[in-house]
């Protein structure tokens, strides 16, 4: 960029800020300028400081000086605790109890005072007059005509801040010990100075004219806008990177998932995070020896501990399933099913407890149902897997309903999400008959991402309902992930602004 350039892309307070340095021999600080410039701040001055200077027009020079300084002064005019506790114990004849230099010390500060004497061995602790009470030491002695280095260093402080190369750390370090007693001050110092380029700037005839950065009709009708400048931008100049406001992006997929099942006509349930392993599992035919109650996969409460079942019919009817079958035709799992083991709580571990309560609610076909749900289970941390985390929950109960249709809705809706590329598998869960998995192909390779299934007799006949249920869970931050190219599970719940700014989820 050539000189005219440069000095088109000039501001009013750039101008004046060259031509306050020019005047002052090529450089000043900020104090300089708003005294010769006539800047009315700092920051004004250093705005424009930073504008020329990234136009290759002047160099900014910034020298840091920490300083310490008393943060409560009444604290310490008067003396250290120490210092006045060894003149009590001195008065005292060189011994005193604790109970007797709490009488003769104000505040309290007996009690931070003995602290400080026994680690500066300015006194020791032993019995006095039969109670417990402190000594001077010989140091403690020979301290009562001398000053201490820390005091030494506080009574410099009274005075002005001390600069930290003329501070001992150590003592430093103990003075910070004592809470709100000293802060740390830095002070900044900054020289701008003229390039080769800004002086010669400076003395290319620049006038200082009033600028103005848009056109109104007012300035047009009364001809001000012969006499003034207006402001030329330069969009190669560098200027901060602005970012736009982002959601999360398990908020904008949370959005995306409920406004494609809306669409689809479902309703969204819930349930409550605490349930009883009722409902949790027993509704849904899983055993009460299943892996899936263990301790290494569940978290049971001690508060509550139970939770009371009050449906006795429907309790019965569970039993009796589990048992035996009852009226569904099935073999149950046999022995005996545990209403004590039912009625444990426990934070749910998958969200199929908001299906079956649904269903419970509103057993007539036809429904359709979503809920994206938090569920929890003992996981190790690691990048896919947290103790903590949500599934896509989904129900349609038809007549029609088959497995055609389920595999339909699966591809349906994680096309939807782009996944062109699925494949469904059969696999096994306690409560639903035919059960499948699904795997989206991603990066090269087969990823699995939640099961499905069409509920079993067993676990509908206590609500009476006798047409076909479709049922599926997704996982919800792992779509996530495959969604946005996300490599650790942990990424999507750290409160990291910087992170979000930088991230393309819009």
């Amino acid at each position: 960029m050539d000189m005219n350039e440069l000095l088109e892309g000039l501001s009013y307070n750039e101008k004046r800020l060259l031509l306050a340095l020019d005047k002052n021999n090529g450089c000043g600080s900020p104090a300089d300028m708003i005294r010769i410039g006539g800047f009315g701040l700092e920051v004004e001055v250093m705005g424009s400081a930073s504008w020329l200077a990234s136009k290759g027009l002047a160099e900014i020079k910034e020298e840091s000086t920490k300083y310490y300084e008393l943060a409560n002064v009444k604290e310490v005019e008067n003396g250290l605790p120490e210092r006045k506790a060894i003149i009590a114990i001195d008065a005292a004849g060189g011994q005193i109890t604790l109970d007797g230099l709490a009488s003769a010390m104000e505040n309290g500060e007996d009690k931070i005072a003995v602290g400080w004497l026994m680690r500066k061995k300015l006194a020791n602790m032993g019995e006095v007059d039969g109670q417990k009470g402190l000594t001077l030491t010989d140091v403690g002695k020979a301290t009562l005509s001398t000053k201490m280095a820390d005091e030494l260093l506080v009574e410099k402080m009274l005075e002005a801040p001390v600069k930290e190369s003329d501070a001992d750390p150590k003592i430093i370090k103990d003075l910070k010990g004592r809470k709100g007693l000293i802060k740390d001050v830095v002070v900044t110092q900054r020289e701008i100075t003229l390039t080769q380029m800004g002086t010669e700037a400076a003395r290319s005839g620049i006038e200082i004219k009033e600028e103005l950065t848009e056109v109104t009709d007012e300035i047009i009708q009364s001809g001000k806008w012969k006499d003034v400048d207006f402001r030329k931008y330069d969009v190669q100049t560098f200027a901060p990177a602005m970012y736009t406001a982002k959601k999360n992006p398990l908020t904008r997929l949370g959005n995306e998932v409920r406004r494609l099942f809306t669409e689809m006509g479902f309703t969204e349930m819930s349930s409550e995070y605490v349930q009883p392993a009722f409902w949790n599992m027993d509704t849904l035919f899983i055993p009460q020896d299943h892996p899936a109650r263990d301790m290494q996969d569940t978290f049971f409460l001690d508060n509550p501990e139970r939770i009371e079942l009050t449906d006795r019919d429907l309790v019965a009817q569970i039993k009796a399933i589990h048992e035996n079958g009852g009226n569904t035709g099935s073999t149950g799992w046999g022995g005996e099913w545990s209403e004590d083991k039912a009625s444990q709580a426990l934070l749910r571990t998958h969200s199929t407890v908001s299906s079956i309560k649904y269903i419970a609610e509103h057993p007539d076909a036809p429904q359709k149902a979503f809920s994206i749900s938090r569920i929890f289970r003992k996981e190790s941390i690691d990048a896919t897997h947290l103790p903590e985390f949500s599934q896509i929950e989904g129900i349609v109960i038809d007549e029609n309903a088959n497995l055609d249709m389920l595999i339909s809705l699966i591809r349906e809706f994680y096309a939807r999400m782009g996944f062109d590329k699925i494949n469904v598998r059969p696999s096994y869960f306690p409560y639903t008959e035919p059960s499948l998995e699904l795997e989206v192909f991603f990066n090269g390779k087969w990823l699995e991402l939640g099961g499905a299934g069409i509920f079993r007799p067993e676990v509908l006949a206590p609500f009476g309902v006798k047409t076909p249920v479709l049922a599926w869970g997704f996982g919800f931050e792992r779509l996530a992930m495959l969604k946005w190219n996300i490599k650790d599970i942990r990424d999507l719940y750290i409160s990291d602004l910087d992170s979000l700014k930088k991230n393309t989820v819009y």
